[in-house]
């Protein structure tokens, strides 16, 4: 290399540091040690860790608790992942065309990602109480919409829908914004319609920002914890029947205080997203369409 690409590697590196040294502080190393704790039985009051090798992984795979926390976790991201992009392509498509007030509806349907996760919470728990509740109240129903085992899960599916359609939407309309206009401008000379151009045209061309959407949203959705943690308090009869995967962790590494079993059961969510990950890029070759 010559002096002037030495100093230009230097200064690169020296820009990338405080990027790479995060992402070992906050990111590799928190996960390296996790994965080391998932092998130890925490000692009394926290102190003097032991070793107990797989001990942990064969108590969590044989737990029926692990397992139901699972399906609870699969079961909200099929409301939040399908629903979540389908609301939001079509929300998208209506606001990236000319209309009054575009800006303003944006506006309006991107407000939940800025609220407070407690707000959001604190609104719902309001909106679904069965005594006071305005769902309720409207509709002259009864209903335990967070208490009813049955349908707790789709109660909480609906707010993760809700809280998360302004983030899909925003993205969407960029990805709308980058398809050329001559695609359209030529549909419309053959006469194809507005269904017709959506299905042959927005689709295929908006299929990558689609697949970055599902693939973020899936990993969002499987590690859910803020929502119904505020949400299902301890003595909710429903909890066994929602609680996610991060939630159950949550109660044996902090309320619990065994963090080796909490640690063990953070790698099992890992693995399975990784799996998850891995066949979607297998499969992004043949359900992307890039131009």
């Amino acid at each position: 290399m010559t002096p002037t690409q030495k100093s230009e590697a230097k200064w690169g590196l020296l820009f990338v540091a405080p990027t790479i040294i995060g992402l070992l502080v906050l990111n590799l190393y928190p996960i390296a040690n996790t994965i080391y704790q998932s092998f130890f039985k925490t000692g009394d009051f926290g102190k003097g860790n032991i070793f107990i090798g797989l001990a942990n992984y064969q108590k969590v795979l044989s737990s029926q608790e692990t397992w139901q926390a699972l399906w609870n976790t699969v079961k909200y991201a099929l409301i939040e992942v399908p629903f979540g992009v389908v609301i939001a392509l079509l929300l998208a498509v209506l606001l990236n065309k000319k209309i009054g007030g575009r800006s303003v509806y944006r506006t309006i349907f991107f407000l939940p990602m800025v609220c407070a996760p407690a707000a959001v919470a604190m609104v719902w728990k309001w909106l679904y109480n069965t005594q006071f509740g305005l769902l309720n109240n409207v509709l002259h129903t009864k209903v335990a919409w967070i208490s009813d085992p049955k349908i707790a899960w789709i109660s909480i599916g609906i707010i993760g829908v809700w809280s998360i359609i302004g983030y899909n939407m925003v993205l969407f309309i960029g990805g709308l914004q980058e398809i050329p206009g001559d695609y359209y401008e030529a549909a419309d000379i053959d006469g194809a319609s507005g269904v017709r151009q959506f299905f042959s045209i927005t689709v295929p061309l908006l299929s990558p920002t689609t697949f970055f959407i599902v693939q973020t949203r899936i990993i969002g959705a499987l590690t859910i914890f803020d929502l119904m943690f505020m949400v299902m308090d301890k003595t909710n009869v429903a909890l066994p029947k929602v609680q996610s995967i991060v939630y159950l962790f949550y109660q044996y590494a902090f309320t619990n205080g065994n963090k080796g079993y909490g640690a063990t059961l953070v790698v099992i969510l890992l693995l399975f997203i990784m799996l998850l990950t891995w066949i979607l890029q297998r499969a992004e070759k043949k359900i992307v369409y890039h131009n």
